[in-house]
């Protein structure tokens, strides 16, 4: 059975999910890591969403308020033995539907060129890509989206 879960940041699944993301993105990004990392904490995120099969967390994706009509979407992320699924497209969409319910207009994110799998994910959903917004500006390895949803 398939759930998607609308959550915050303190759940203890949703935790578990970035922690494997960080890992991942740690090996990725090698010495960028550090600077990619201090934007990426989830203490105060109160848009996260959580993707089930058969009570298990495989994936798990979040947004923040960018500013009054836009989110950024960040931490998405969905276990390697589950890709290839249409799981980080259901995460992304339940992410924008959400954000829509509370009168957002458009979402932008930031991704990395050592994740082309991220890359394709957002062009097949729509993203197209942008100049790199602050504070990803001077980032040659970043690539920076957005969508009108």
């Amino acid at each position: 059975m398939e759930q998607l879960k609308r959550t915050t940041s303190t759940d203890s699944n949703f935790k578990s999910m970035v922690t494997l993301l960080d890992e991942d993105l740690a090996e990725r990004d090698g010495d960028d890591n550090a600077f990619y990392a201090q934007f990426n904490g989830i203490v105060h995120l109160k848009y996260c969403v959580v993707y089930y099969i058969d009570n298990l967390p495989v994936g798990c994706g979040a947004f923040k308020p960018f500013n009054e009509t836009t989110i950024e979407v960040k931490r998405m992320f969905i276990l390697p033995s589950h890709r290839g699924k249409s799981i980080a497209s259901k995460v992304l969409n339940e992410l924008e539907l959400w954000a829509k319910e509370l009168n957002y207009y458009s979402s932008v994110l930031e991704t990395g060129l050592r994740q082309p799998e991220a890359i394709a994910l957002y062009k097949k959903n729509g993203y197209t890509i942008i100049p790199n917004y602050p504070p990803y500006e001077k980032m040659e390895n970043s690539v920076c989206f957005n969508k009108l949803l």
